[in-house]
C-alpha cells in the first residue's frame, strides 16, 4: 500500500506555491518523495518554500496568465528534472472576507467592478488553460501524469451570504459572483481535460477544498462552523491526503472526478 502513495523520483509543479494552501501542497508531495517546482509571483518567497522542503525543490517566478513565462518555466523544469509528472493547479485570486478591499457596497452584484470579474476570470481560469496547455502537452508526449485542479465548494454550490453577517445581523460583506463562475469552469475544465488526454494516460482531477481557517472574524468563523456537519472550519492541512492519493498511483483508475473535502458542507 505504500507503494501506491510513494511519489519518490517524481517531480511536481506548484502553481500558487507560496499562499496557504499552496505551501501545503508543496509540502505533502515533498513527504510523499516528490521533488518539487515552488511557482509563484514572488521569488523570495518561493525560495522560502523550496528551502523549507525534504526533496530537491527549485523556487521559480512565474506568471501564469503569460504564454511566456510558462513556456520559461518548461524549459527550466526539464533542463532540471527531465520531465514533469505532477501539475498542480493552485494559483487563484479568491475576493475573500477578510480582505479589506472589498468594502459590503462594491462587492454586491450589482456594483461589483467589471476589471475585477475580469482580472478573477483571467487568473483562475484563463491562467489555468495557460499551465494546463504547455506542462500538460509534455506529460501527454511523454506518456502520463496527474493533473490537479485546485477548485472549491463554491464551483458546486451557491454562496451563503448570511455567513457574512455579523452578531448584530449586519452584512458586512458579498461573496462576489467571480469566485463561483472560475471554480465552476476549473471544475467543467477539469471534465474536459480528462477526456481529451485520457488515451494518453494524462489523469486530471478536481479537488474541491471547503473553507479554511485563517485569521477570519469571528463571527465570520462561527457562522461557517454552524453551517458544516463537522463543525469546524478546515485546518490548512486538511487537504494533504487527498491531493497525494489524486497524485499518486493510488488513483490510478480515477480521471475526470472532483474530490470534494468540505466537512460535509455541499451535503445540505
Amino acid at each position: 500500500m505504500n507503494k501506491l502513495f510513494n511519489l519518490e523520483g517524481k517531480t511536481a509543479i506548484v502553481t500558487g506555491a507560496t499562499g496557504l494552501l499552496g505551501r501545503q501542497h508543496c509540502i505533502a508531495l515533498s513527504e510523499a518523495g516528490a521533488n518539487i517546482i515552488v511557482c509563484d509571483l514572488n521569488l523570495e518567497l518561493c525560495e522560502e518554500v523550496a528551502e523549507s522542503l525534504l526533496t530537491k525543490s527549485i523556487a521559480v517566478k512565474i506568471d501564469i496568465t503569460n504564454y511566456e513565462s510558462i513556456l520559461r518555466l518548461k524549459e527550466l523544469v526539464l533542463i532540471n528534472f527531465n520531465k514533469i509528472d505532477i501539475l498542480v493547479n493552485n494559483a487563484a485570486i479568491n475576493d475573500m472576507v477578510e480582505n479589506p478591499v472589498s468594502a459590503l457596497e462594491s462587492s454586491k452584484f450589482e456594483n461589483y467592478p467589471l476589471d475585477l470579474f475580469r482580472k478573477v476570470i483571467d487568473v483562475n481560469v484563463t491562467g489555468m488553460f495557460i499551465t494546463s496547455q504547455i506542462l500538460g502537452s509534455e506529460m501527454a508526449e511523454n506518456g502520463g501524469g496527474s493533473i490537479i485542479n485546485i477548485a472549491s465548494t463554491y464551483g458546486i454550490v451557491a454562496p451563503d451570504q448570511s455567513l457574512y453577517k455579523d452578531k448584530e445581523g449586519n452584512q458586512n460583506f458579498f461573496k462576489s459572483a467571480a469566485y463561483p463562475t472560475a471554480k465552476g469552469a476549473v471544475i467543467s475544465f477539469t471534465k474536459f481535460l480528462a477526456a481529451y488526454w485520457g488515451n494518453k494516460n494524462v489523469r486530471v482531477n478536481a479537488l474541491s477544498p471547503g473553507g479554511v481557517l485563517n485569521n477570519q472574524d469571528e463571527y465570520f468563523v462561527e457562522n461557517y462552523s454552524k453551517r458544516t456537519p463537522l463543525g469546524r472550519m478546515a485546518n490548512a492541512d486538511d487537504y494533504k491526503g487527498a491531493l497525494i492519493y489524486l497524485a499518486s498511483d493510488a488513483s490510478s483508475y480515477v480521471t475526470g472526478s472532483n474530490v470534494v473535502v468540505d466537512g460535509g458542507w455541499t451535503i445540505w
